[in-house]
């Protein structure tokens, strides 16, 4: 099952309220103030990742099966572990980038799939927050 998670936007402005999330070369804001869950990612110009994540918008879905989510899709970036109980990976889908999150942290309140706003501690990235892998270079 797939369910609505965050709306990535990446942006080269400085934001207020950003997070620098040094170990994996980005900044992030907005998440916990938005009702829609938009996040917006400020990359480091060293950052590792594919030009299409730090370029273009992805939508983000929390997962049962990643595994089972990547067959037969083209990953963009591998599955990884951004922060403790959570996995992500990316993938390409009509030109544009996807991610995925499977989480034993993230709890939905309702049907609406709207989430508990706790379920990021001291801001633990999902949205762009991967480790480099060589896949991604």
């Amino acid at each position: 099952m797939r369910k609505y998670h965050h709306l990535g936007i990446p942006t080269t402005e400085k934001r207020e309220g950003e997070v620098h999330l040094k170990h994996l070369k980005i900044y992030v804001s907005g998440y916990k103030e938005s009702l829609y869950h938009i996040e917006w990612m400020r990359y480091e110009p060293d950052a590792p990742y594919p030009e299409l994540v730090k370029t273009m918008p992805h939508v983000a879905f929390e997962v049962d099966d990643l595994e089972q989510e990547l067959k037969d899709k083209k990953v963009i970036i591998a599955p990884n572990s951004p922060s403790p109980g959570v996995t992500v990976a990316f993938i390409e889908d009509n030109g544009a980038p996807v991610e995925f999150l499977q989480s034993t942290r993230l709890r939905h309140k309702t049907p609406n799939h709207t989430l508990e706003r706790d379920t990021r501690s001291a801001r633990a990235p999902q949205c762009g927050g991967v480790r480099p892998t060589p896949q991604m270079r």
